[in-house]
């Protein structure tokens, strides 16, 4: 896996792109100088465990065969006081739509924290990442 940044002012805006050629941009807070173009590496670290559960999930759901309409996640998180500002705690709710067995969601869920995401196993030594669910038909 590889991946290239590029600048793309005169500042802190930046261009991520693999190497298929699929980009992403980040940015940095004005508050350092940055023009807040994009979301910030931090968040992006938010957006790559959510994503990451995301695909466990909905791909553990159909291979069961369940109804899945939509579904979301709400990410809420806590970072140390000090520099670096690194997670200290990350809370995922998950919000399911559709006629759902409710022992199949909760194992999905279970099952990507627990062993398949990478990037929750990756985090996991550092921070506390706790989870939730709920199925709304």
């Amino acid at each position: 896996m590889k991946i290239t940044l590029q600048r793309l002012d005169d500042a802190f805006h930046l261009e991520a792109a693999n190497e298929e050629g699929l980009t992403v941009t980040t940015d940095a807070s004005p508050a350092i100088g940055g023009h807040n173009l994009a979301m910030r590496p931090m968040q992006l670290v938010l957006v790559a465990l959510g994503s990451c559960s995301s695909i466990d999930i909905i791909h553990l759901l159909n291979k069961q065969r369940q109804p899945l309409r939509d579904f979301k996640i709400e990410i809420d998180s806590q970072r140390a006081e000090a520099i670096p500002a690194v997670f200290t705690d990350i809370q995922l709710h998950y919000i399911l739509f559709g006629e759902l067995d409710d022992n199949k969601v909760e194992r999905a869920c279970r099952l990507s924290m627990e062993k398949l995401c990478s990037v929750s196993k990756m985090l996991e030594q550092s921070v506390n990442i706790t989870w939730t669910y709920e199925i709304r038909a």
